[in-house]
């Protein structure tokens, strides 16, 4: 299994369901970055890199799309998110690439490290040499 799903906590109450993320109980890392991507267009994509060291976790908070992991060794997934109490955690070392979104989706992540450029592998190629 490349990606893992969480189950995080699911508050239900009458005036409105509540879940919360937190760093080293329920996200197996500490929380350093967290962003969200929204206003995607139909057709459109995300992602299409991989991270040498930042660990993440991705989580459909409104709508749904679909994550593909690769893990450069012949291994894909394709997780459907779709549900704001479920995280998928993608470790170090993976290909991904979010699409399929569905009108009004919203996703966000929680990142492990700080934004570096020099962290990303976005060339395929290099990706696979990277997990060799």
């Amino acid at each position: 299994m490349i990606g893992k799903i969480i189950d995080l906590p699911k508050i239900c109450d009458p005036r409105g369901n509540l879940t919360v993320a937190e760093q080293l109980k329920n996200v197996p890392f500490d929380i350093a970055r967290v962003y969200w991507t929204y206003d995607i267009p139909a057709g459109e994509w995300r992602g299409g890199h991989a991270h040498r060291t930042c660990e993440e976790v991705i989580i459909a908070v409104s709508g749904s799309f679909d994550v593909t992991l690769d893990d450069g060794h012949g291994n894909k997934e394709v997780h459907h998110l779709n549900h704001p109490w479920k995280g998928l955690y993608v470790g170090t070392g993976v290909w991904r690439t979010l699409e399929d979104f569905s009108s009004g989706s919203v996703c966000l992540v929680l990142a492990s490290e700080l934004f570096d450029e020099a962290e990303y592998l976005y060339d395929y190629d290099e990706f696979i040499d990277f997990v060799k």
